[in-house]
C-alpha cells in the first residue's frame, strides 16, 4: 500500500493542464522488452496482464492477446471502472461487476503495482501493465509497445496457425508506422485533447483536428476492410478502439459532436461493425457498461452529477 501522498498522480481531477488550457499526456514510464535471449524472457505464465475494459489503450492488449491465443500463457485481470481519488480499483476495493481481485499481490488499487516496482515512481497509475511474477516488477505499461511484444515474442509457444499471424508485417511496417502517427495525435489522442481542454481555443482546436482526422480516415476506407493493405493489422486495432468509444462516450463527454460515426461516416461505421461482429477479439473485449461508466464517473470535472446516458440506442448497430 501507499505509504506517502500520491494523490498528484492517482486523481484524475488534480490533473494539470498546461496554462493555454490544453491537456498534455505523460509518456509511459516503464519501457522494457520482452524478447528470448533477453532479461525478460518470453515463458508461459510468467507475465500477467492488468487492464481496464473502459481504457482504449489497455483494450488494445485484449484484442492481440485473444487474436494470437495467448490466454493460457498471459493471464488477465480486469480493475473496476469506477476511477475515483486512489486511481483504478481492483474488486477488493470496489466490486462492481465484471472487476477482478488483484491474484498476485491482493492490490487495492493498481498505484500499489506501481509503487512496489518502484516506491518512488513519480508518473500516473495508468493501465495496461504488464507484470513479470519472476522479477516481481512492471515490465511495462506502454499498450503500443505490448501488443508488439504478444504478436511475435511469444510465437514459440503458439500452434502453428496462431504464430505465423502477424499484425506488425515486415511489408507494411512503413505504412503502419507512418497512419499510426497521425492517427494517435488526431485521433486516439485527440479526442482526449478535446474533453479534458479547459480553454475555449485549446477545444476547438483539438476538436478540429478530430474531425479533419476523422475525415481522413473515411476516405481511405472507402471501398476497403482495412486501414492498411488488404489484411488486420494494428493499426485498425489502434484505430478501432477509439472508435468504438465515440458514440458512447466521445460526441456527448468529449464534446467531439460535430457528427457521430454511425450517421456521419459510413465507411467508418461499416468496418467497425464488421470487426465487431465478425471477429470475437474485437466484440469480447468491449464493456459498454464498463465505458461509460468508467468516463461519465470517473471525470467528475466534466460531468460533476456523475449520471451515466443511457444511449446511444444501441451501443453499436447491427450489421
Amino acid at each position: 500500500m501507499a505509504t506517502r501522498d500520491v494523490s498528484s498522480q492517482s486523481d484524475i481531477s488534480k490533473m494539470q493542464r498546461d496554462p493555454d488550457g490544453s491537456f498534455k499526456r505523460q509518456a509511459s514510464a516503464f519501457r522494457n522488452t520482452i524478447e528470448r535471449g533477453g532479461k525478460f524472457e518470453p515463458e508461459r505464465d510468467r507475465y500477467h496482464l492488468y487492464v481496464s475494459y473502459a481504457c482504449p489503450w489497455a483494450t488494445r492488449t485484449l484484442i492481440v492477446r485473444k487474436l494470437k491465443g495467448l490466454e493460457d500463457i498471459i493471464p488477465v485481470t480486469a480493475v473496476s471502472p469506477r476511477m475515483g481519488a486512489h486511481g483504478w480499483p481492483f474488486a477488493s476495493a470496489d466490486d462492481y461487476p465484471g472487476t477482478d481481485p488483484d491474484p498476485l499481490h491482493q492490490s487495492q488499487h493498481v498505484k500499489d503495482l506501481y509503487l512496489k516496482a518502484d516506491p518512488d515512481y513519480a508518473g500516473r497509475f495508468t493501465v495496461p501493465i504488464l507484470w513479470d511474477k519472476k522479477n516481481q516488477t512492471i515490465v511495462n505499461n506502454e499498450s503500443s509497445e505490448i501488443i508488439r511484444f504478444f504478436n511475435s515474442a511469444f510465437n514459440h509457444l503458439l500452434p502453428e496457425d496462431k504464430a505465423k499471424l502477424d499484425f506488425y508485417p515486415q511489408e507494411l511496417r512503413v505504412a503502419i508506422d507512418s497512419l499510426n502517427e497521425w492517427v494517435y495525435h488526431g485521433i486516439n489522442n485527440g479526442v482526449y485533447r478535446a474533453g479534458f481542454a479547459t480553454t475555449q481555443s485549446a477545444y476547438e482546436k483539438a476538436v478540429h483536428e478530430v474531425f479533419d482526422s476523422l475525415d481522413k480516415v473515411e476516405k481511405i476506407l472507402e471501398g476497403k476492410e482495412y486501414v492498411v493493405g488488404d489484411r488486420l493489422t494494428e493499426a485498425d486495432i489502434r484505430l478501432w478502439v477509439t472508435i468504438i468509444r465515440f458514440d458512447p462516450v466521445y460526441v456527448g463527454h468529449f464534446k467531439c459532436n460535430f457528427r457521430t460515426i454511425r450517421d456521419g461516416y459510413p465507411a467508418i461505421h461499416s468496418w467497425l461493425r464488421k470487426l465487431y461482429w465478425n471477429v470475437p477479439a474485437f466484440k469480447d473485449s468491449t464493456n459498454f457498461d464498463h465505458i461509460k461508466t468508467h468516463y461519465y464517473w470517473s471525470h467528475t470535472s466534466i460531468n460533476p452529477t456523475r449520471i451515466v446516458p443511457v444511449g446511444p440506442i444501441p451501443d453499436i448497430q447491427p450489421l
